[in-house]
């Protein structure tokens, strides 16, 4: 008898799994190589700045928790855009997603090619940047247990070389370990013109890049089709992911201003270089390179995961080609996974043309992406309470703390970032390309007539798992 091709995703995520992929993918190249640059701008100040934001993050994720455990779907937020507040948003919500992560893994395995320099001097980068997307590609081509346990141990590496460095950059300055006994202390963190050298504007010049490095997040909503128990798992992975990646950043950043000058900082490469070397490891370049190469490695996993599950439920409901919504034997959407890493191959040619200075545009446009993402979770969360009955609202297990007050501030928050980005030139290309998308594909959805054939909403059976999609 033959096999026959699966309908439905395959639930081979592990709760190990999804926690370490949402860390893996929210802790980037960002804090290794470019918080050099947030700190230039805002001094010590960004440990605020990266406090405020992680605030909102959590009730975003708390916002986006509630839905996903009481409708444990694949698609998540695009679905729930869909369904709370109108079929075009989740439409504009799901390729939106598809775009920030293609966007964001340009840049990633780009960077990938430089990284390799560092051991291969000479050889053209886009050799590298070519294997790196043919290995990501390869590696969630086989089947979705394969991706978590590759972005387990990629996620893992980062995790404990950031352990490593604040465990020891507390005993740097409490005890003055690998300076002669010296407790260094914390002075640091206002001695060198206050805690906000460059005032206020410092700090809110900063927060573009501060929420770019929490995205990645709310990956946790994009595996609830395929992760096992998701009621359990994904409570305890929303909540411990959090907490984590604030302690991570606040944590790391503040040891490393602690001990250094923050106008020193990115003088001499990253600060992280700078702290193995503070502690006597020779080898500190060479290390930080190989953790940064995994990095970059770890994003760009993540992010042909992510398009390939979003391009799937587009598809699944009638908003992509059909094509896209067929999975491969061992369940995962092969169609899907193979036309993002097409869309990577042509930002590998781009990336090896434009100017350095891309890379500013990528993070903003990227942000605002991610802005749209949280936004619209925030938005279907107030609709989803509105629209539950109350017998099942009085039942919810995971709830939004504050609500709805909580919601709409954390929408206020989101748009005051969207004016910083319009008022600083650096990011008001963002501004430009994030909408200039969306009016294109809400042209595209009313063209090709998306409007009159979306297939129906498939809810989530009462024991987590997908009720079967016809076709």
């Amino acid at each position: 008898m033959k096999n026959q091709q699966p309908t439905e995703l395959h639930r081979g995520l592990e709760q190990r799994h999804i926690t370490l992929m949402s860390l893996g993918a929210a802790i980037g190249v960002g804090l290794f190589l470019g918080s050099a640059s947030v700190i230039k701008l805002a001094g010590p100040g960004i440990l605020l700045a990266y406090a405020m934001a992680g605030l909102v993050m959590f009730f975003i994720m708390r916002a986006l928790g509630e839905m996903a455990i009481h409708q444990p779907v694949a698609g998540s937020f695009s679905r729930y855009a869909r369904e709370y507040i109108s079929p075009v948003f989740g439409y504009l919500t799901g390729w939106n997603y598809w775009f920030l992560w293609i966007v964001t893994c340009m840049a990633e395995i780009t960077a990938v090619g430089i990284y390799m320099e560092y051991w291969f001097p000479g050889t053209p980068r886009w050799i590298w940047a070519l294997g790196a997307l043919v290995i990501m590609s390869a590696v969630n081509l086989i089947a979705v247990k394969a991706y978590g346990e590759f972005e387990f141990w990629f996620a893992l590496i980062k995790i404990v070389t950031i352990l490593f460095m604040i465990v020891t950059g507390f005993g740097l300055i409490l005890f003055g370990f690998g300076n002669g006994g010296a407790a260094v202390g914390i002075s640091n963190l206002w001695s060198h013109g206050g805690f906000f050298p460059n005032g206020v504007s410092g700090v809110l010049m900063s927060l573009q890049m501060v929420f770019f490095a929490y995205l990645g997040i709310e990956m946790i909503g994009v595996t609830a089709g395929e992760v096992q128990n998701p009621r359990r798992t994904l409570a305890k992975a929303i909540d411990s992911v959090f907490w984590r990646i604030l302690i991570f950043y606040v944590g790391a950043l503040f040891v490393i201003m602690s001990i250094y000058p923050w106008n020193e900082i990115g003088q001499q490469g990253s600060p992280f270089v700078l702290m193995f070397g503070k502690l006597g490891i020779g080898a500190a370049a060479g290390i930080i390179n190989f953790v940064v190469l995994t990095a970059a490695l770890s994003s760009c996993n993540s992010g042909i995961f992510s398009t390939g599950r979003m391009l799937f439920n587009l598809a699944r409901q009638g908003e992509a080609p059909s094509r896209f919504g067929r999975l491969t034997g061992s369940g995962v959407p092969g169609f899907a996974i193979l036309a993002s890493a097409g869309a990577l191959l042509i930002g590998v040619v781009l990336n090896y043309i434009v100017p350095e200075k891309v890379f500013v545009w990528v993070t903003s446009i990227s942000t605002f992406g991610a802005i749209w993402t949280w936004a619209m979770i925030l938005i279907s969360q107030i609709g989803f309470r509105r629209r539950l009955p109350k017998q099942e609202l009085a039942g919810l297990t995971y709830r939004m703390p504050l609500f709805p007050a909580a919601s709409y501030l954390c929408l206020a928050f989101l748009f005051f970032v969207v004016c910083l980005m319009a008022y600083f030139p650096e990011t008001r290309i963002a501004l430009v390309v994030g909408p200039l998308f969306l009016v294109l594909m809400s042209g595209m959805y009313y063209l090709k007539g998306y409007h009159r054939t979306a297939a129906p909403d498939v809810p989530a059976a009462p024991d987590g798992d997908l009720h079967p999609v016809s076709k």
